[in-house]
C-alpha cells in the first residue's frame, strides 16, 4: 500500500465502514489479516520517514537506510523508539505529520504521570474514527445496538485524560453516522449521577451499558445494591479499560448486575493515550482466558510459568501492528504523533490465532467446539491474540521476591471477604525499627462496615493463605521466618481520600 506525500492514508480507511469491517472479520483468514498488517507497518515506516522531521532524524543518528527497509524482516531491525530516546527527544512539533502541530484540528490528552512527569498526546480525528469503527463493531456483535434502544453511560474520567473524551466521541459518531437508537449520557466520576442516570433513565432503554475502570464500576454496582436499585431491571452490560482483572472480578459484577451472558456482557480494553484503544476482549477470547483457568497445561501454554493472569485480547493487525521483543510489546499505530516499532513497556505477548485454538486442542480441549456450545460462534474471527500484564513496576519486592496485586486481588474478592471490603488496596513494603522489611497493606471497608481487629485478622490471613498457595517464594520464605512475612493490614473507611480518593485510577502499588 502506497501513502500519499500529503495526506497519509491512515488504517481506518482500509474498511468502509462498520458492516465492511463486520464482514472480513466473518470472512477473512488470518494469513490475510497479517500480511495487511505488515503492509500496512511497512507502508507507515516508509511515511514516517519521509513525513516526520523527529523520525527522520531519529533514522539518521541510528544509521538506517529507508531504502534498505523492504520486508517485514528488514522492518524488525529498525530500532524501537521509547517515551524516553523518542518522543521526549524531540519537540511536539517534529514528531507529528510534516513538523505540524498547532495548525490541525486536534484534541489533546495527557497521561496520568504515574510512572513519570506527563506527557501530551495530540489526537487526530482520523484516530476517533477508528476507535468509532472497532466500538461500532463491539457494540453490535456483544450488545446489538441495532436491535436495541441503548443507554451508554460514559463512567470514564472526563477532563485531559483520554478514556472519557475518547468513549464519547467514538459513541457519538457511532449514533449519529449510523442512527443508531443510541444515546450517552457522561457523568464521568460522579457516582452518585451514574446511580440516577441508571434510575432516571434507565427505564426508557432496552439496555443499559456502563463504561468505567473496574474498580470504580463495582463500587457503582455495590453502592447502588446498598440503596435498594434493582440492577436486573435495566438489561446492563459492561465496558471496562485501564487495567486488568480477575474472572472471579468479572464473575461478580456480572452476578450483581443480573447479566446473563458471560461472554458478551462484558469486555475489557487495551489501549493507552499514546495510540488510543489498540485491541478490546472478544467472546472468544473471554471464552479462552476462562477455559485456560481451568486448565493449567493450556494455561502455560499460553502464558508460560507465571500465575499472572493478563489481558486477553484480539487486535486488528492493519489498524495496530503489534510485536514481542523479549518480553515487552511493541507496536506501530498511525496516531496524531505517529508511532513506529514504539516500546509500550508493558510486558506481554503476541500469539497468531491457529496457534492458539492448536494449545487447546493439543491439552483436550476444541476452543471452537466450545465456543458453538456456549453460543459465540457468530463472534469467531481469525484475527491474532495479543495478551498484557500488569506493569513490572506494578508490584513490591519482599525479601527479594515479587508481589503482584492480582494474587491480592484473588484473596479479597473470595467469598468471605468480598462481603467486607471492596477489593480495593494499596500495598507498600516499609522497614520496622529495626530495619526489617514487612508487607504492608491498606485496605478499603465496604460502605457501612465498622473496622475492628477481627476483621483485619480475617482480611490478613485471607491474603496469607493466597500467598501461601500463590507463591512459592512466599511460601519458603515463611517456612524459614514465618511471622516476619505475615502482611499487616490496616483497614480504612469506605473513600477515605488518604488511599481511596473516589473517581481516580486506584494505586495498587506505592513505591
Amino acid at each position: 500500500m502506497r501513502m500519499s506525500k500529503k495526506n497519509v492514508e491512515y488504517p481506518s480507511r482500509g474498511f468502509k465502514d462498520a458492516n465492511d469491517f463486520i464482514t472480513h472479520l466473518e470472512n477473512d483468514d488470518e494469513q490475510k489479516w497479517r500480511e495487511r498488517g505488515e503492509e500496512q507497518a511497512l507502508a507507515l515506516f516508509r511515511a514516517m520517514a519521509e513525513r516526520v522531521p523527529a523520525y527522520k532524524d531519529f533514522l539518521k543518528k541510528n544509521n538506517i537506510s529507508v531504502e534498505k527497509i523492504e520486508t517485514i524482516e528488514d522492518f524488525k531491525q529498525v530500532p524501537t523508539v521509547d517515551k524516553n530516546n523518542y518522543l521526549r527527544s524531540y519537540p511536539l512539533p517534529d514528531l507529528s505529520w510534516d513538523g505540524k502541530l498547532a495548525e490541525e484540528q486536534l484534541i489533546i490528552s495527557t497521561t496520568s504521570g504515574s510512572t513519570g512527569e506527563p506527557f501530551y498526546f495530540p489526537r487526530t480525528r482520523e484516530q476517533d474514527l477508528q476507535y468509532a469503527l472497532l466500538a461500532e463493531g463491539y457494540l453490535r456483535t456483544n450488545f446489538k445496538i441495532h436491535e436495541r434502544r441503548t443507554l451508554y453511560i460514559n463512567g470514564f474520567p472526563m477532563g485531559a485524560w483520554i478514556g472519557g473524551v475518547f468513549t464519547y466521541s467514538a459513541v457519538r459518531e457511532i449514533a449519529e453516522r449510523r442512527k443508531y437508537p443510541l444515546s450517552i449520557i457522561s457523568p464521568g466520576v460522579h457516582k452518585l449521577e451514574i446511580l440516577k442516570a441508571v434510575q432516571t433513565l434507565g427505564p426508557y432503554f432496552d439496555q443499559v451499558l456502563i463504561g468505567s475502570y473496574g474498580p470504580f464500576l463495582k463500587d457503582i454496582i455495590d453502592d447502588g445494591t446498598a440503596l435498594g436499585i434493582d440492577w436486573k431491571r435495566y438489561n446492563l452490560g459492561f465496558i471496562f479499560s485501564a487495567e486488568g482483572f480477575t474472572e472471579g472480578f468479572r464473575d461478580y459484577v456480572l452476578e450483581k448486575g443480573g447479566v446473563q451472558d458471560t461472554y458478551r456482557g462484558s469486555l475489557n480494553h487495551y489501549g493507552t493515550v499514546d495510540l488510543g484503544t489498540m485491541s478490546y476482549e472478544t467472546p472468544l477470547a473471554v471464552l479462552a482466558r476462562r477455559e485456560a483457568l481451568s486448565k493449567k497445561d493450556i494455561y502455560q501454554g499460553l502464558f508460560g510459568d507465571t500465575i499472572q493472569l493478563p489481558t486477553f485480547t484480539q487486535y486488528v493487525p492493519e489498524l495496530f501492528y503489534f510485536e514481542s521483543n523479549e518480553g515487552n510489546l511493541i507496536c506501530s499505530g498511525a496516531s496524531g504523533l505517529p508511532l513506529v516499532r514504539y516500546d509500550l513497556k508493558d510486558r506481554g505477548g503476541i500469539l497468531p490465532f491457529e496457534q492458539g485454538v492448536r494449545i487447546f486442542s493439543e491439552n483436550g480441549v476444541e476452543l471452537l467446539a466450545r465456543a458453538k456450545e456456549v453460543g459465540i460462534s457468530d463472534t469467531v474471527w481469525k484475527l491474532p491474540f495479543v495478551y498484557v500484564y500488569e506493569r513490572s513496576d506494578f508490584s513490591v519486592s519482599f525479601y527479594a521476591f515479587q508481589i503482584y496485586p492480582e494474587t491480592i486481588r484473588r484473596a479479597l474478592q473470595a467469598s468471605g471477604l468480598n462481603g467486607l471490603v471492596t477489593g480495593k488496596f494499596t500495598m507498600l513494603v516499609d522497614f520496622d525499627e529495626n530495619q526489617n522489611q514487612y508487607l504492608q497493606l491498606h485496605v478499603e471497608l465496604k460502605g457501612g462496615q465498622k473496622s475492628d481487629v477481627s476483621v483485619a485478622e480475617k482480611v490478613r490471613e485471607g491474603i496469607h493463605k493466597k500467598l501461601l498457595e500463590e507463591s512459592s517464594e512466599y511460601r519458603e520464605t515463611y517456612n524459614v521466618k514465618k511471622e516476619k512475612v505475615l502482611p499487616r493490614v490496616t483497614l480504612w473507611q469506605y473513600e477515605d481520600p488518604t488511599y481511596f480518593r473516589p473517581g481516580i485510577k486506584q494505586k495498587w502499588v506505592k513505591k
